[in-house]
């Protein structure tokens, strides 16, 4: 009934596996290769025209969009309920999900790309690059500002201030609750989560040092079951740059 069309170490997927893991559904764990540009190719593109994952097949129709795919799920599947009881606190869950999708989700794609993924387009001439980022329907812009030797110096350090940032803002929140939104795990703390494993994987869990409550927040989400479903070996960047490995946690 469910197929999720994804990556392993997409943070986008991620979140998506959080939930499903969360609510525990079964689904068809379908992977797409970058590499091969699987997430190019026209079956892809007819299902999901943004050329990005995942994509949710439920009962053969498609659902884009990791936060509506996220919603979607809740929607239909609310046994495991995964949002607030009111429709004040429901409003308070969905602004987090409208920040997190501008601002860390946005912003730890950054670091990601210039510390690891720009290496792969390093070789490629003038023409074949600009192939490469217009063939993005969605990201071609940030592929041009990326280049073949990464974002500016400028560029990277927006992007850790928009992670500063959301850590701020979280902490001021999580200071008076288990959860951001409330005492119950919400969408909310499953869409900004994988931004912080990223941050973590890249040698940067630093950055909360000073937040003790986000530090106990990402901790108890490490230690319930959906995080060793969801990332399995080969799901984060460290396990596949070995030279992550002595900087991740």
């Amino acid at each position: 009934m469910i197929e999720l069309l994804n990556n392993a170490y997409s943070t986008c997927s991620q979140k998506v596996r959080l939930c499903l893991h969360e609510k525990q559904l079964e689904f068809r764990d379908t992977q797409l290769d970058f590499r091969k540009n699987e997430h190019l190719a026209p079956e892809y593109l007819a299902l999901n025209p943004n050329g990005v994952v995942p994509t949710l097949v439920h009962d053969g129709q498609p659902i884009v969009d990791s936060s509506v795919i996220m919603e979607y799920l809740e929607e239909v599947f609310p046994q495991v309920p995964l949002s607030p009881a009111t429709p004040v606190t429901r409003a308070d869950m969905r602004a987090w999900l409208r920040f997190f999708e501008e601002v860390p989700t946005a912003a730890i794609r950054v670091p990601s790309f210039s510390t690891i993924f720009v290496r792969h387009f390093a070789d490629l001439d003038d023409d074949a690059f600009d192939a490469a980022a217009k063939a993005r329907p969605l990201r071609t812009h940030f592929y041009q500002k990326m280049g073949r030797t990464g974002f500016s110096d400028d560029e990277v350090d927006a992007s850790f201030k928009a992670l500063s940032q959301t850590i701020e803002r979280m902490q001021k929140r999580l200071a008076g609750n288990a959860w951001l939104c409330g005492e119950r795990l919400t969408l909310a703390d499953l869409c900004v989560y994988p931004s912080f494993d990223r941050m973590a994987d890249l040698g940067h869990a630093s950055m909360w040092a000073d937040a003790p409550d986000v530090d106990r927040w990402f901790e108890a989400l490490r230690a319930r079951p959906s995080y060793p479903a969801t990332y399995y070996q080969g799901s984060r960047l460290s396990h596949r740059y070995p030279e992550l490995q002595e900087v991740s946690t």
